[in-house]
């Protein structure tokens, strides 16, 4: 079972006590990490959390929330509408919510909501997945695995290995690091980045980072161990990492 982050953007405290209540009883479909009247502020908070799923309880003057929503990096979360009107359904599903909970708030409505939003994530996952395995696939056979595919909902980029400086993680999401300076990021977490990528010159030297050691320019020892590049980034060598990482560097001296 996912185990969902939510963000309560209400006017109204009522529903946020009686979700409040829902989360008490079934804490293990759902954890609230903040809420809000305040777009603006529901936002930032999105941006911070990253949830996966986002209840409505507020009237909106405008579509200002939905177009600053469209414009995050990461996967957007799944909409929730909640309301006492039945015409507030049609602006919901207009904006692509993936339920509507008609007031009063019964908890099975929320559960049935819930459930909608993990089959969702389930599908995009799988989608997602199959992207990523064909055209990992289609690169080992014909370009001998020079590329990485890294897919989002709405796009897969082909990165080639000898532009990655550096995937960090964040959360569970991953970070490229690429050599111009743009930043990619991956619904994948690290750990499936570190069987993806060319041995030979990928190495892990933390659980939050895989570097590219021909772009590394100093390896310091000074106050610790780090890998710095060019652009001045230094970069931890974790301890139980770091004999194995100084016999990868030897190796290919």
């Amino acid at each position: 079972m996912i185990k969902l982050n939510s963000i309560i953007i209400n006017d109204n405290k009522e529903t946020l006590t009686l979700l409040e209540k829902f989360v008490e009883e079934n804490s293990m479909i759902m954890n609230i990490v903040g809420s809000t009247a305040s777009i603006k502020e529901a936002i930032t908070l999105i941006k911070k959390n990253r949830p996966e799923v986002v209840f409505i309880d507020i009237t909106f003057k405008d579509d200002a929330f939905f177009d600053m929503l469209a414009q995050i990096e990461f996967n957007t979360p799944k909409l929730v509408f909640i309301s006492e009107h039945h015409n507030i359904a049609v602006k919901a599903f207009k904006n692509n919510a993936i339920d509507f909970i008609l007031k009063p708030i019964e908890f099975n409505n929320v559960i049935l909501a819930l459930y909608k939003v993990i089959e969702a994530i389930k599908m995009e996952r799988i989608y997602q997945d199959n992207k990523i395995s064909n055209i990992n696939i289609l690169n080992a056979q014909n370009q001998g695995g020079k590329y990485v595919a890294v897919a989002s909902i709405d796009k897969v980029e082909i990165i080639h290995m000898t532009n990655i400086m550096y995937c960090a993680a964040e959360g569970k999401y991953t970070y490229f690091h690429l050599l111009n300076g743009k930043k990619i990021m991956s619904s994948k977490n690290l750990g499936e980045y570190s069987t993806i990528l060319s041995n030979s010159c990928f190495f892990r030297i933390h659980h939050s980072y895989i570097i590219n050691v021909h772009h590394i320019s100093i390896i310091s020892k000074k106050n610790g161990y780090y890998c710095e590049f060019p652009n001045g980034i230094a970069l931890p060598i974790a301890k139980r990492r770091q004999e194995d990482f100084n016999k990868f560097i030897k190796l290919r001296d």
